[in-house]
């Protein structure tokens, strides 16, 4: 007969080993809770890495446009654009770049008046009458330069602007309003500046440079081939593209081919008179908008299409060889008298 001690302690130890044998079927199942919930926090970050990944995809791919703006302009161009501090150190007369490589050179004309169109003593079209001043209250900036190709294909290469061809520093040609009206929207864009054409009379006023004349040098024609490009000088050796830009003397505001070259796009809607324009520098955006104006004259034109006052309206699809732009910039900075 078995001791009563002897059987209990044979309970005893069947006793304890079942309780560890539960301790370690509870710390098994609570470790293979762990690790359960430890792989379904590793596959849900891996969910979110994923989904992520998939919208930065997607917004990279709905915003290609955007970003191959953004590396041409941060990286390729180097931007340096100005603060308001510097607009408002600039004096008249002063030049700016707002990136080291395909940005116009930009220089900053002074507020003031004039008489706009031509009198009566000049052999002119009904087109440039009557004569009316005009007062520009601010200062602006304008190109010192026609648009060259090479800054063009900076837009090109942006993705902004449609590639014309050629290339370097010849005012870039077979371009329409409506395409330089998309190069200066990219340009404001990602500049974060006001950049645009300019107003019709911003560019006589510009043009003139503080003279009453047929030209900005004076009435004489003969005297024109040392100011500009014209079918005088330069038809059978430039074409089917103008000069390069900045060749001839400048004028006084420091502005290079305002006579010559290429006609140059402007904003305004065309109008058979003066009747009725605005005085205060304005574009003038009502009558014929199917047509929009052209200044300077082309390499290509006979000396009377180059006066200060010459204009012409085309359509704003319209393209050809004798035809670019010049920019225009707000600059934001300024007052009426020049500089705040």
């Amino acid at each position: 007969m078995t001791p009563k001690w002897t059987a209990s302690l044979s309970q005893w130890k069947a006793f304890n080993d079942g309780r560890a044998n539960r301790k370690m079927a509870e710390r098994e199942v609570l470790s293979a809770g762990r690790a359960a919930e430890q792989s379904a926090r590793v596959s849900a970050r891996r969910k979110k890495v994923l989904l992520a990944a998939l919208a930065v995809m997607l917004i990279g791919w709905l915003q290609q446009d955007w970003l191959k703006a953004q590396y041409q302009w941060r990286v390729a161009m180097k931007f340096a654009v100005l603060t308001p501090e510097q607009e408002r150190t600039l004096a008249p007369k002063s030049e700016f770049r707002e990136c080291a490589h395909g940005c116009p050179t930009m220089v900053v004309v002074p507020a003031g008046s004039f008489t706009m169109g031509s009198p009566e003593s000049e052999n002119a079209h009904d087109n440039e009458r009557p004569q009316h001043e005009v007062r520009l209250a601010k200062p602006f900036a304008i190109g010192k330069f026609d648009v060259t190709f090479d800054e063009w294909d900076a837009c090109v290469e942006a993705g902004a602007c449609r590639r014309v061809g050629w290339g370097g520093d010849r005012p870039v040609i077979d371009v329409s309003w409506e395409d330089a009206k998309l190069y200066a929207a990219w340009l404001s864009r990602v500049t974060g500046k006001e950049y645009r054409l300019l107003t019709e009379a911003e560019w006589e006023y510009a043009a003139r440079a503080g003279s009453r004349t047929r030209y900005f040098f004076g009435d004489d024609e003969a005297e024109l081939g040392q100011y500009a490009w014209y079918k005088g000088n330069s038809e059978e050796k430039t074409l089917p593209i103008g000069p390069p830009v900045g060749k001839k003397k400048a004028n006084a505001f420091g502005l290079h081919d305002m006579h010559g070259n290429v006609w140059q796009w402007v904003e305004d809607c065309y109008h058979g008179s003066y009747e009725g324009a605005p005085s205060d520098g304005s574009a003038w955006a009502t009558g014929d908008c199917r047509r929009r104006v052209l200044r300077g004259g082309a390499w290509v034109s006979a000396p009377g299409a180059l006066r200060a006052a010459s204009r012409f309206g085309f359509e704003p699809v319209f393209r050809g060889i004798d035809i670019g732009f010049r920019l225009g910039r707000t600059m934001t900075s300024h007052t009426a008298s020049g500089q705040q």
